[in-house]
């Protein structure tokens, strides 16, 4: 297990990426598998930086666990920030053309998709997502 911690700002997402692409590429993870976690990386840290805290400027800690049989990545993300379960928001209407939709929902829409698990839970006054790549 591998923990970063660092200022939950919209700069540390590039951070926040290397840190687990590095664990990434030891593990030989697929190209395709390590873009779509680059994309949850980018919009579930971005949303904490965005909205955790605002307008202040808090701490998020971003936790890399790694998984055998079959090989997967668990990533989770804990912040002390106001309390919010994204998995609790209504799906985006992808029926809809780009400009009928409402704006926000589509970045969770997507990591839900891509990602083989997703877990939201507030515990001891924390947000804690968790995200589960098999490859």
């Amino acid at each position: 297990m591998k923990e970063l911690t660092v200022e939950a700002a919209v700069e540390n997402i590039e951070v926040v990426t290397l840190f687990v692409n590095e664990e990434l590429e030891k593990m030989e993870c697929p190209l395709k598998a390590q873009t779509q976690i680059d994309i949850a990386i980018d919009e579930l840290f971005g949303n904490i930086a965005r909205y955790a805290y605002s307008p202040d400027i808090g701490k998020a800690t971003v936790r890399l666990e790694v998984e055998d049989d079959p090989l997967a990545v668990v990533i989770t993300f804990m912040d002390k920030g106001r309390r919010f379960n994204p998995l609790q928001q209504a799906e985006p209407d992808t029926r809809l053309s780009a400009l009928d939709r409402e704006i926000g929902g589509l970045g969770i829409f997507l990591v839900k998709k891509t990602m083989d698990f997703v877990e939201y839970e507030y515990k001891n006054e924390q947000n804690i997502l968790r995200i589960k790549k098999k490859f």
